[in-house]
């Protein structure tokens, strides 16, 4: 576990101290952790406890007498992203119909998209989480990841307003939005795959279940892919098919900029 994942559960030792309706209190390396976060992604909150608490994993709640969790904060921000993207789509692209917005939208603001927002802010390293949930892989749950995303867009709202929120979401979400545009609104990473090992490799991808877990209503499958041997895709998701896609965008990606390095027979 790296310097910085270690200094943000450490920071869960404060929560059994705060009160209810109270922000946890921080200590310094965690208020370091913070002040860096808040320069990688372009904000300044004047509120860092607020900040804080976006973080903040239903897990630890279910684990500590600390009752906050960030779930209220991930509601508000999933209506602030909405109604921002929606704008920029409705800006953007004059000559499209509501249904054309609609799927550019649906794909620009879902969990995938997000969680690759997330992951590239580094939200990864930023999560409170409990012990249990820490020890399954949280931090790399394309789920909490999008959620978690969506409550920083909530606490930045309610901190800074609306404009602060919806500069940042447009930093962010405009590339989004250009690219899911540019491939047709998304991207079948399967098809994709299975085209490119044909015409390179003449061979089928293999999909391989390595394990799922969780409850039935929460239940994760993690998969992995094969291509000649070998694999270069792992992905997680809420069904196979999703979990799938993601092995598949993984050795994808990996084979792409392979192939654009060196001349294949």
């Amino acid at each position: 576990m790296n310097s910085k994942r270690s200094r943000t559960l450490t920071s869960l030792s404060n929560l059994s101290r705060s009160n209810r309706g109270e922000f946890p209190a921080l200590e310094p390396d965690r208020k370091k952790q913070l002040a860096a976060f808040q320069k990688t992604a372009g904000f300044r909150f004047k509120s860092l406890g607020l900040l804080n608490l976006s973080f903040m994993h239903r897990s630890v709640s279910n684990e500590t007498s600390c009752r906050l969790n960030n779930e209220r904060l991930e509601f508000l921000g999933d209506s602030i992203l909405g109604a921002a993207c929606a704008t920029l789509l409705y800006e953007k692209y004059t000559d499209k119909t509501e249904g054309e917005l609609a799927k550019i939208k649906s794909v620009a603001v879902s969990e995938d998209v997000l969680s690759a927002v997330a992951r590239e802010l580094q939200i990864d390293t930023m999560l409170l989480l409990g012990k249990g949930e820490e020890l399954s892989g949280g931090r790399t749950k394309k789920t909490i990841l999008a959620d978690t995303l969506e409550a920083m867009i909530g606490a930045l709202y309610l901190d800074s307003g609306y404009n602060a929120a919806f500069a940042f979401i447009s930093q962010y979400f405009i590339p989004e939005i250009d690219r899911v545009t540019k491939n047709n609104y998304h991207r079948d990473y399967k098809s994709l795959l299975q085209e490119l090992c044909q015409r390179h490799y003449r061979t089928y991808p293999k999909y391989n279940l390595v394990k799922r877990s969780g409850p039935d209503h929460e239940r994760l499958f993690w998969m992995e892919v094969n291509i000649d041997g070998a694999i270069l895709g792992t992905g997680t998701g809420r069904n196979k098919k999703s979990a799938e896609q993601e092995a598949a965008r993984m050795a994808y990606e990996t084979l792409e900029k392979k192939l654009s390095s060196v001349t294949l027979p």
